[in-house]
């Protein structure tokens, strides 16, 4: 499928305003609603990572999105909604798929399955498949689309392919003048995105690992959940080999710290040359995963801005939610692509 044109020329013509951040109360989140429903964009906060919000049935309004984070639009976008009766309005849900989405929403698990026929959902958050992703988030962001009445498009709030903002102030060092407006509920609580699971094809495919630890998601069901392979196609947010990427290099399983290096550090033990490092953050002195999850992409940045020639990374465990923060680690490391 073709997807259709963005109107580029109108968007760079806008006049560029300086991001405003609303408290989220009621009010922050009524003005919010009211900013979509005008086919604007604005940043909201989630409980994984904030999101760069846009009326999911507006195809201008969605181009914006693209616009402001330089994103590659064969990169889709996950559809959130308020509810399942929401989601049914645009996505035909298989019994599994009812079953997890009963089971784990409000929360960080995202549902690829069919797009149902004359949905509403404009085709450049799809990308132009016949799949959507769709989620449930909890709190802030749940209200927004409540008021608004219709759901919304939303990837994380900032530069394509860079460090995802778990903050307010994180949202607007990204984007600035490219947002309006910034919903500030405070730090996200999970801080890494949501689990993706396909749904579309005969067995369930974890195609993002994230705030659900997969093997939560399998007890739930029943049944084993497959990994996509690393050169799978791109249908959900999230697959690009290079992604979540600081400025700086990013060394994975470092056992020592090599001079002009910083160190991601975790757990209470520590490695060769790590006195001299540039900088230290440790996710989680306790070795706590879930700790590790919520500090990881703060604690990115706070290194990437150190000064520092390289970050090193020590080793994390890869069960539970550690299977998450090691692939958004893969990611960041891995060779830079053009986004």
């Amino acid at each position: 499928m073709v997807l259709p044109d963005v109107a580029n020329e109108m968007l760079t013509r806008r006049p560029a305003t300086r991001p405003v951040i609303v408290p989220a109360d009621d009010r922050g989140i009524g003005r919010a609603a009211r900013l979509l429903a005008d086919g604007e964009i604005a940043a909201l906060p989630t409980e994984t990572v904030y999101g760069l919000a846009a009326d999911a049935t507006n195809g201008e309004a969605v181009a914006r999105i693209f616009a402001a984070k330089a994103r590659p639009r064969f990169n889709p976008l996950i559809c959130h909604v308020d509810g399942l009766e929401m989601a049914r309005g645009f996505a035909k849900f298989s019994p599994l798929a009812e079953r997890l989405a009963e089971t784990f929403w409000p929360g960080p698990l995202t549902l690829v399955v069919p797009l149902a026929e004359g949905a509403a959902i404009h085709p450049l958050v799809t990308a132009g498949l016949d799949t959507v992703a769709v989620r449930m988030p909890r709190g802030v962001a749940r209200d927004v689309i409540s008021a608004l009445g219709r759901p919304i498009a939303a990837p994380s709030a900032n530069r394509s392919g860079k460090i995802s903002p778990t903050t307010a102030r994180a949202v607007l060092d990204s984007l600035g003048d490219a947002v309006p407006m910034i919903l500030d509920a405070g730090p996200a609580r999970v801080g890494v995105e949501s689990t993706i699971i396909d749904l579309s094809g005969q067995a369930p495919v974890c195609l993002r690992p994230g705030g659900v630890a997969v093997t939560e998601i399998e007890r739930a069901i029943g049944q084993p959940v497959a990994r996509a392979g690393a050169d799978a196609a791109i249908s959900a947010p999230g697959m690009l080999r290079s992604h979540y990427a600081p400025g700086l290099p990013v060394r994975l399983n470092a056992t020592d710290v090599r001079p002009g290096e910083a160190l991601l550090a975790f757990g209470p033990d520590g490695i060769a040359g790590a006195d001299n490092a540039a900088a230290i953050a440790n996710l989680s002195p306790a070795g706590d995963l879930t700790e590790a999850a919520a500090n990881l992409f703060a604690m990115l940045d706070q290194l990437d801005r150190s000064g520092a020639t390289a970050i090193a990374v020590m080793p994390i465990p890869s069960e539970g939610l550690g299977e998450a923060i090691n692939d958004r680690l893969a990611r960041a490391a891995a060779p830079r692509e053009a986004s």
